[in-house]
């Protein structure tokens, strides 16, 4: 007699009637860090219905029209009830009973803590599966959260009399914003330095017109009413990238790098790094080339480049890879630099795709190594998109890094809808660079501004002597793109206190003048066209003149949503009047042109993340 054992995928048992209509729902189950949890038990609290997860922490089950509440329980950890209220997706978090794991065996990646199991536990939930080895799933995966992020350390106010140019690096990356959703879509609110404001900001794209005239890119302004705190301003700075029609993109040279390591293995990772790279094949033209290059403990090449056309053959190398073993990144960053500049195309896009959970732990593997291998490579003309899977031991601060330092951009896929996103919906902007080391620098005048905060763009500061430094590395624009950022403006007239420095004494202290004029400040931009190593210049005069709020366009609102939402999520010192029903209602006002549904599924962020905010469980 044969024994069918379905562990991969889920174990449900339903008792139902031929007539009756159910409803599937579906999601995952994953402890306070992030683990997800296999053998949970998860039941209709009114019916006979119920289901098992899986080793990935799935579950599926087939519910009545008259249950309304389901039941989730796993030994060592508290049972949670969860209002169905037709909802097709819960995903949920369980509690640990400090008490009841004391008597079990915990495993963890890598780990194994012993005490003194009770056969009397597996063997209860044995019986009530009345299937043999389900025992064998009721121990959780529980392990450290061993995520990484940088410290941020937020721009305050800067007096215009003593610091009047304010100097960053653009910023194109986003990965910050789907990180954060990934979070509150599992029930928790992120890590405070996890919440990178400008990312936030810049996952949405906005309405600016297109370039016209020698400049790659348009540069556009709003000012008005700062919405979380109305004695100061808000200025609102866009500038679009120059969009270019698919057909006439330059010929691509890619390098897919992928990590198949032992951290790799989950659904969330290995496999919709598969699923996310077919999108993007599919997207390739027969005069474009792909390589790929895999690491685990060694790094090797799966596929010499290829052309476009060969979908199949490239599609067969990606469905064969598995995950296993440690992380030798470096070797396999250095692989794959060392295939792009050997069919390296001229006047083409010359480009490495990481995808990866950042956990490197052989080789070159600290941050500053890194940081020196790619810094050592971006001046070759090839460039480096960094794209982070998975959870756990998601290392955010070294994909950062890469990205930063190796003339590139970063995003987080956290699903396959983001992978849809970044490499169809935005193919030419993630792939395609435009401009390159672009570099913001503002005037301020002290006749209208006593003092500006810029919000976000922390780690991408830069002195102001290095705005004419074309040695200096800054952010890259693609096709298309937008970069959106904010300045809090304190008027000149304010009886604000500001950050103020002493006297100088060998230095005549005079206060600047702008004059009569009118202007609020002057925008320079520096950037570099994609092949070439000397910087351009473009400059812009911007009035002192300030809108209506109600006649800001849906631009500044929604930015100004976004912003808030982040301070709130920071819980930063600026937040002044933000609260998340304010931002619900600043946010709808601005949803504008919302043909992919983006900001809409901001929105319902923005209540999740509210009910989120108390201490109190909604058991």
């Amino acid at each position: 007699m044969k024994t069918i054992l379905l562990i991969n995928i889920l174990i449900i048992f339903s008792i139902l009637s031929s007539s009756q209509t159910t409803q599937h729902i579906s999601g995952t189950i994953s402890d306070e860090q992030g683990n997800y949890l296999a053998g949970v038990q998860v039941k209709t609290e009114n019916s006979n219905l119920w289901a098992i997860s899986d080793s990935n922490g799935l579950y599926e089950i087939e519910v009545l029209p008259s249950d309304k509440i389901l039941v989730f329980s796993f030994v060592g950890m508290k049972t949670k009830k969860i209002k169905i209220n037709n909802r097709t997706t819960i995903n949920v978090t369980l509690k640990q009973v400090v008490s009841e794991l004391d008597e079990m065996v915990v495993v963890g990646y890598g780990s194994r803590k012993k005490t003194e199991p009770t056969g009397a536990v597996s063997t209860a939930f044995h019986k009530n599966m009345r299937i043999r080895g389900v025992a064998s799933m009721v121990m959780p995966q529980v392990a450290w959260n061993t995520e990484g992020y940088s410290a941020i350390h937020e721009n305050g106010f800067k007096n215009v009399l003593s610091a009047p140019l304010s100097t960053f690096s653009v910023d194109v990356d986003n990965a910050a914003y789907s990180n954060v959703r990934r979070y509150i879509n599992r029930g928790q609110l992120p890590p405070k330095d996890a919440v990178r404001i400008e990312e936030m900001i810049n996952y949405f794209n906005y309405d600016y017109p297109e370039p016209e005239g020698k400049y790659p890119f348009s540069v556009t302004s709003e000012l008005s009413v700062c919405p979380w705190n109305t004695s100061h301003h808000l200025l609102h700075i866009g500038l679009k990238g120059k969009s270019i029609d698919k057909t006439d993109l330059p010929s691509s040279n890619l390098v897919f790098l992928l990590d198949v390591s032992g951290s790799m293995n989950a659904y969330n990772k290995l496999e919709l790094v598969k699923k996310a790279f077919k999108l993007l094949v599919n997207q390739l033209r027969p005069n474009d080339r792909v390589a790929i290059v895999v690491y685990a403990g060694a790094a090797g090449k799966v596929l010499d480049s290829t052309h476009g056309n060969n979908k199949r053959q490239i599609l067969d190398a990606i469905e064969k890879l598995n995950a296993g073993g440690s992380t030798a990144g470096g070797e396999g960053i250095k692989l794959a630099y060392k295939i792009a500049e050997e069919n390296f195309i001229k006047g083409g896009n010359n480009r490495i795709i990481l995808a990866t959970d950042g956990d490197f732990n052989v080789g070159i593997s600290s941050n500053a190594d890194m940081e020196r291998l790619v810094e050592n490579k971006r001046d070759n003309g090839i460039f480096l998109t960094v794209l982070g899977f998975g959870m756990g031991n998601y290392k955010d601060d070294k994909m950062e890094i890469m990205a930063d330092k190796g003339n590139g951009n970063y995003a987080y896929i956290d699903n396959i809808q983001e992978a849809r996103k970044v490499f169809i919906s935005e193919f030419g902007g993630t792939l395609f660079t435009i401009a390159k080391d672009v570099k913001f620098q503002l005037e301020f005048n002290p006749q209208k501004v006593k003092a500006y905060r810029l919000v976000g763009y922390e780690n991408r500061l830069l002195n102001n002597e290095d705005f004419n430094d074309d040695t200096k590395d800054a952010g890259e624009m693609g096709a298309g793109h937008t970069v959106t950022a904010l300045y809090e403006i304190i008027p000149a007239g304010s009886e604000e206190t500001v950050p103020t420095i002493d006297l100088l004494k060998y230095q005549a202290n005079k206060t600047s003048s702008g004059g009569k004029t009118n202007e609020l400040l002057t925008i320079k931009l520096r950037y570099k066209d994609p092949d070439d190593q000397k910087s351009k210049l473009y400059e812009k005069p911007i009035k002192n003149k300030l809108i209506n709020t109600s006649k800001t366009s849906t631009n500044f609102r929604f930015s100004a949503a976004v912003a808030s939402f982040g301070m709130v999520l920071r819980n930063s010192e600026f937040r002044g009047n933000s609260e998340m029903d304010k931002i619900i209602e600043w946010a709808t006002s601005a949803k504008g042109n919302d043909n992919e549904g983006y900001r809409s599924e901001f929105i319902q962020l923005v209540k999740m993340a509210k009910d989120l905010m108390p201490v109190a469980e909604n058991d």
